[in-house]
């Protein structure tokens, strides 16, 4: 049965500032890089046939790192589909900031509902619109043929995609937290639909 893995970067260094990151391209701090090593050591057992990233860099090194544990060379597509959400008016702004800014429980709507998006952002739902496309068209084609696909990406285009897989409703996604470099180890059937579910940690 095919295999889907979806790991989220490494830690950034907004994250370690707590700041709002979006499309910014933000490198990994030491740590983020420690957490991308681990993940390819938990995925050594998985011989991936192809690999998707993000256009953002944060995305894209915890990718070649977990690749390089692995010891595989395969082919990497990168697409911005696969971004974080844009987060306009927030990005780069500290997140305790923000609340001072625009007051805690609005910046909280932005954070936590499924539909609100931020000033100049995208909602959850404005990602999923243009992740869970890319995932039909590209990632899922993949899994149809058969092969074991790695996905590297960002909390809330990971989180549009386990929606989708998991058939969440939106008050369901939105509770779902998705730690930096822990990878979700979906077995597959060659419909595309889930048979099993396992989060791998050290």
């Amino acid at each position: 049965m095919p295999k889907l893995v979806l790991v989220r970067h490494g830690q950034s260094f907004w994250n370690l500032q707590n700041r709002f990151t979006g499309w910014v391209d933000v490198p990994l701090t030491e740590k983020g890089k420690e957490e991308a090593f681990k993940a390819g050591e938990l995925l050594k057992d998985i011989r991936f046939n192809v690999a998707y990233t993000s256009a953002l860099t944060r995305a894209q090194e915890t990718l070649r790192i977990i690749l390089e544990v692995i010891g595989l060379q395969i082919p990497v597509i990168k697409d911005q589909a696969l971004n974080e959400r844009h987060y306009g008016a927030l990005q780069g702004l500290n997140k305790d900031r923000a609340r001072q800014k625009y007051g805690a429980e609005i910046v909280h709507l932005w954070r936590r509902s499924y539909d609100i998006a931020p000033p100049e952002g995208e909602s959850l739902k404005d990602t999923a619109a243009r992740t869970i496309p890319f995932l039909e068209r590209a990632i899922l084609g993949d899994i149809y043929e058969g092969n074991d696909v790695l996905v590297v990406a960002h909390g809330n285009s990971l989180r549009s995609i386990i929606m989708y897989l998991e058939k969440l409703t939106p008050e369901e996604i939105i509770k779902v937290e998705l730690d930096t470099g822990v990878p979700i180890v979906y077995e597959m059937d060659k419909e595309g639909n889930v048979l099993n579910k396992e989060i791998r940690r050290h």
